[in-house]
């Protein structure tokens, strides 16, 4: 069965390939072109078994699913007043932890790769490919391997040694550039259109976001969300936000929920970023939605390194003008302060994943409120280029 048509969300011009839209980049837009959303009508959310492949029918891929029981991730309650205060009141506002370090190789990115890996085999490939900072390339590395398939990770010097001995025990072929991450996608591009490869990950410019197909696997933590808080209001869901494919998968899982009738209505969402790199947060600072479009800003180094891009994805923007949400900036400091209290609970989760909790600290103000917050990776990984050796 061929593979489900893609199409720009923007243009509405029909697609193919994985570098997004053609006539909107030559806009200057970047806009990534997905398959259609699914029909969820007529199944039980409270039956959803949970992770990508729970419901094949919300995915656009026609072959075998490639697992490794990625998916029902835990959700965690955290807390609201410092450890020495009593715990808050009954009825005060709720800030939870969706802690997707619990997935096979420690990351949200399991549930994309899965799915990615799966189309590459369902496309004939013989070879994955994937440009990435840590995460991407250990979860692309590790499906590849499951399904058997050839796997080469573009990456650069300042992937973290955890990282880098992750993608190397899975049995990755790493190819470190040492220029820009431009200058790395380029050389990716240049690999797939070459050999063929299949791809996993961005590599164009302006950047549309991942692979659409991979991308699918998102949708399941909506989905898992929906099933665990069956009866709640959800207020906000706030999500780590580079590229947006996590925050626009998020919102393309809530409205299949929605016109299913399974969830009476979205949550609102947050693109929580590092304000070192926020061009989300200084897009919405626009009143005109044409000039958030072709918003950029001059990305600077921060903690959360998988975090920050020049521009904002159109998906991301489209993810929050549907919703009504909007896009907080958090700063280095700000950010490590969250990460130590989080380990203080027992919690130690990447500082990107930091950077969405402390976002999210501000939004449960209200009585009643329930906010989640997406912790995207565990902290394991990239421990001591965290600490510098000092975990005290």
């Amino acid at each position: 069965m061929p593979p489900a048509p893609l199409q720009c969300p923007r243009c509405g011009r029909a697609a193919e390939g994985f570098t997004g839209c053609s006539p909107c980049a030559r806009d200057g837009i970047g806009v990534n072109t997905p398959p259609p959303l699914a029909d969820l009508t007529g199944l039980d959310l409270a039956a959803y078994p949970g992770g990508p492949w729970g419901w094949p029918a919300a995915l656009p891929v026609s072959g075998p699913p490639v697992t490794l029981g990625e998916g029902n991730t835990p959700v965690v309650r955290l807390r609201t007043a410092p450890p020495e205060a009593p715990e808050p009141p009954t009825g005060a506002g709720e800030l939870w932890l969706k802690y997707e370090g619990g997935n096979p190789t420690g990351s949200h990115k399991d549930r994309a790769m899965s799915v990615g890996v799966a189309a590459a085999l369902a496309a004939g490939a013989d070879t994955v490919v994937a440009a990435s900072s840590g995460n991407a390339g250990a979860a692309a590395a590790a499906y590849a391997a499951r399904a058997g398939l050839r796997c080469v990770v573009f990456t650069t010097d300042g992937v973290p040694a955890g990282l880098r001995a992750q993608i190397d025990a899975l049995g990755a072929e790493r190819v470190v550039h040492r220029g820009s991450t431009a200058e790395r996608n380029a050389a990716m591009a240049e690999a797939v259109a070459q050999h063929g490869w299949y791809p996993l990950t961005s590599f164009s410019a302006p950047s549309p976001g991942g692979n659409p197909y991979a991308n699918e696997g998102y949708k399941s933590v909506a989905h898992e969300l929906a099933r665990d808080f069956a009866g709640r209001r959800i207020d906000a869901v706030v999500v780590p936000t580079s590229r947006a494919d996590l925050l626009a998968g998020i919102a393309r899982g809530f409205r299949e929920l929605a016109a299913a009738g399974l969830i009476a209505e979205v949550p609102r969402l947050v693109a929580a970023e590092a304000a070192p790199a926020a061009p989300f947060t200084a897009a919405l600072r626009r009143s005109d939605r044409a000039e958030q479009e072709r918003t950029q800003v001059d990305p600077g180094p921060t903690v959360a390194f998988s975090l920050g891009e020049q521009r904002p994805c159109w998906q991301g923007l489209d993810a929050l003008w549907r919703t009504g949400g909007t896009a907080v900036a958090v700063d280095d400091e700000v950010t490590m302060a969250e990460y130590r209290r989080l380990a203080a609970e027992g919690l130690l989760l990447e500082p990107s994943s930091a950077v969405a909790v402390a976002a999210a600290r501000d939004l449960v103000t209200a009585p009643g409120a329930v906010v989640v917050a997406i912790g995207t990776a565990t902290g394991m990984k990239e421990l001591g280029a965290v600490t510098g050796g000092d975990v005290r």
